[in-house]
C-alpha cells in the first residue's frame, strides 16, 4: 500500500471531475477543474480553475506545506485560518472552515475532507460538508494526472 505524499502525486498538471450532493443525496452542482501545480521552497500550489455546470467560473489556489510525519498545514482563498491534515497509509484527512458562496449570501461552513490515493494517477476526494454541525451536503472529486 502506498502512502500518499501530495507533493509528488501533483507532480504534472491533472484534471478534475466533481459533484456536490445535497444532504438527501440530489447532485446539485457538478463540476471540472484544471489543476496546476508548482513545488517551491517546500511549499506546493495548487492553481485550480472550476468550470460548473452552470457555466459560472471559480479559481481556487491552495499553499499546501508539508511538516513531516505525514502532517500537512495548508491555506487557500475561500479557507478560513489554516487547514490541517494527516496522512494514514494513502489517505490524507483534512479539516477546516471554509467561506462558501450560496446565491448573494456567504456561509462559513466546516469541511470534513477525506482523499485517497487510489492508483499513481488517481485521487479521490470526498468530504463532508456541514453547518452548525448539521450535514448540508457532500462533495466527491476525483483527480486524474
Amino acid at each position: 500500500m502506498t502512502t500518499l505524499r501530495l507533493e509528488a502525486f501533483f507532480d504534472r498538471p491533472a484534471k478534475a471531475y466533481g459533484v456536490f450532493q445535497d444532504r438527501f443525496g440530489r447532485p446539485r452542482r457538478l463540476f471540472n477543474a484544471d489543476v496546476e501545480p508548482s513545488f517551491e521552497n517546500g511549499v506546493l500550489t495548487l492553481e485550480e480553475n472550476f468550470t460548473f455546470d452552470d457555466g459560472a467560473k471559480e479559481q481556487r489556489i491552495w499553499h499546501i506545506e508539508p511538516k513531516g510525519d505525514g502532517v500537512y498545514q495548508a491555506r487557500a482563498n475561500g479557507v478560513i485560518g489554516t487547514a490541517r491534515g494527516q496522512v494514514e497509509g494513502p489517505a490524507l484527512r483534512w479539516r477546516y472552515i471554509f467561506a462558501l458562496d450560496i446565491g448573494s449570501r456567504v456561509l462559513n461552513v466546516q469541511f470534513d475532507d477525506f482523499m485517497c490515493q487510489q492508483t499513481d494517477t488517481i485521487l479521490i476526494n470526498r468530504a463532508i460538508v456541514r453547518k452548525w454541525g448539521i450535514r448540508i451536503g457532500d462533495l466527491t472529486l476525483v483527480f486524474i494526472k
